[in-house]
This record gives C-alpha cells, structure tokens and sequence, in this order.
C-alpha cells in the first residue's frame, strides 16, 4: 500500500433532511478523480482507503455515508431518525458531492455493501463513472441477506445459534435481521447494546473462519460506532437496501463502456462468489479476478490485486 497520508481538504456538506455528510479529498489536486464508497452499510471511511491510491496520480475523494463515521446525525442517538437514510438517498447524495467538488466523472472503488451502493449509482449516472474497482462483491439481493444471516449458520451452527437466540423467542423462526432493527431501535440502551454485540459477534464468527479472516474485523470500533454500524445495517438489510430483487444484475447493460475490476476472493464465506461471477457475466467490460486464498476481508493477495487495478487506471480518463 502506499505511505499514509492526509486530506488537504475536508468538510461537511447539507444534503437535506437535515443531514451533514462529511467528505475529505487527499493527494494529487490535479489528479485522476476517485471515490471511495465504504462498505457496512455504516463502517464509515478510513485513513487505510486512502492508501490503495497512488498520491501523486490521484484526486481521491472519501466520505461518511448518512449517519455514520463523522456525518451527523449520528445513528449512535436513539433520537437520530434513519427514515431518511436510504439506497436512493444515498445516491443523490454522492451526485451532490460530485458537483460540490465540481468533478465530472470518478473512478468508484469499494466493496462489500460499497459494491451494491457503487453499481446502483453507476447503473443511474453511467456517464459520471470511469471506471470501477470492485471487492468483495455484493447486490444486496434478499437471497445473499439470507444467505449471509440464516443459510451460513449450516457451517457455524453453534455461532448461529447465539446469533438466533439474541432476539425474543417469537421471532426466530422469522426475519432475524428485522428482528434485531427492532433491538437496535429499543429505548433501553442495554438492550440496544446487547443486539449489537451479538451482531458483530455472528459477523466476525463468519469472517474468523475465512483464511486469513480477522476475527475481529467488525466488534473491533469504538462503541459508538458499534451501535451505529448495527442500526444502520439491520435498517438496510431489512429493508433489503429498498432495492427490486435482482435489479442491479438486470441492468448491468447500462454499465456499458466502463471498464472494471472486480476482485473476490474464492473463500469468501458470507458473501459466496457466485454473485461476482454472475455480474461479470453481465457485464462485457468487468474482468474478474479470484483470489484463491483469501475470503471476505482479503489479505496482502488482495490488495496487491486492488492496487494494481487503480494503478492501471490511473492514467486513464478524462480530468475534472
């Protein structure tokens, strides 16, 4: 990755609804335009996303999706209302910080979550995107939710188990991830703080089973954070991210013309490569790479793979 380094400039931008999204824009002024669109939904961006982007050659720009990292309001507050935090919202968001920077088009990377937010926003403005670095790729369909919170536990069914177990008895047999949105939006604050660990503990016992899996990759956040990267994902995923099944893989031909790189690792156990494989097949201009040892979170393989992508694009594309 290269070295660390900072925003030379950052801010928060009214989007409406009351909501103050954070950005920050690093590197080259005169460089290529990249977004960093981060995953969760609710993780918020990181000083690591800068570091996949050569300095010198890139305008990179991140920011806090509604609700989460530095944007306010923080989904943390029981009072925050996440009924204005929405995949659509989302969207237009990302279109207003565009021309706040006054950027015509960007390369987009993420993944994750990041992966479904980057293709409804290039599916809907094709002409704004350049091209698009994909990992761990995702479409938030209701059969990979399903997969992700019920259909894996086949693999981990003592881990599961306590996931199941963390909402009331009634409500185990049905929609365990509407289940716990209702945990997350509970007035007590034990209760909410519960939901949360039990949550972030299914997620990691998912990932520490990958090669290469971090077996703290999502408890390990401030608590704050915690409780807004649980209450935003349970409000998305429940909601299956307010998306037509399957739509993003349908419209895949409006993709047409922007080059990609989606990199997946074939170990990936909570978000299976079948979807990958089945987006590149949509999409004549993808190139998909497998990356045989590793699972969700990646590994030095990974990155290698993610770094010489943005690198090959770098020189490409037009200047804002």
């Amino acid at each position: 990755m290269y070295p660390p380094i900072e925003p030379y400039d950052q801010g928060h931008l009214a989007v409406g609804d009351g909501h103050l999204i954070y950005w920050e824009v690093c590197g080259n002024p005169a460089g290529k335009p990249a977004l960093v669109v981060h995953g969760g939904p609710g993780s918020g961006c990181r000083p690591a996303h800068r570091r996949y982007f050569d300095p010198a050659r890139y305008r990179v720009v991140l920011f806090d999706q509604r609700n989460c990292g530095r944007s306010r309001p923080h989904a943390a507050d029981p009072a925050t209302d996440l009924t204005t935090n929405t995949t659509y919202l989302l969207l237009a968001d990302m279109e207003r910080l565009r021309a706040h920077l006054g950027v015509d088009r960007w390369l987009l990377y993420g993944g994750s979550w990041g992966s479904t937010l980057m293709l409804a926003y290039a599916e809907a403005h094709p002409v704004r995107v350049s091209e698009m670095v994909i990992n761990g790729v995702t479409m938030t369909r209701r059969r990979e939710i399903d997969w992700l919170y019920r259909g894996v536990g086949r693999f981990l069914p003592e881990q599961w188990r306590r996931f199941r177990d963390g909402v009331p008895a009634a409500e185990r047999d049905g929609d365990l991830v509407a289940a716990y949105a209702g945990l997350m939006s509970h007035p007590d604050p034990a209760v909410r703080a519960k939901a949360a660990h039990d949550w972030t503990a299914w997620e990691d016992a998912v990932i520490s089973h990958e090669v290469n899996g971090d077996p703290r990759a999502y408890s390990d956040r401030p608590p704050a954070d915690l409780l807004a990267f649980v209450r935003i994902c349970s409000h998305y995923f429940s909601h299956a991210a307010w998306l037509e099944e399957g739509v993003l893989l349908r419209e895949a031909h409006r993709l047409a013309g922007i080059p990609g790189v989606l990199v997946h690792g074939r170990l990936d156990l909570g978000t299976p490569l079948e979807t990958a494989w089945q987006l590149a097949r949509a999409w004549p201009e993808a190139r998909l790479i497998v990356v045989d040892d590793a699972g969700h979170t990646g590994g030095t393989a990974t990155s290698t793979q993610i770094i010489a992508a943005l690198d090959g694009f770098a020189g490409a594309g037009a200047m804002p």
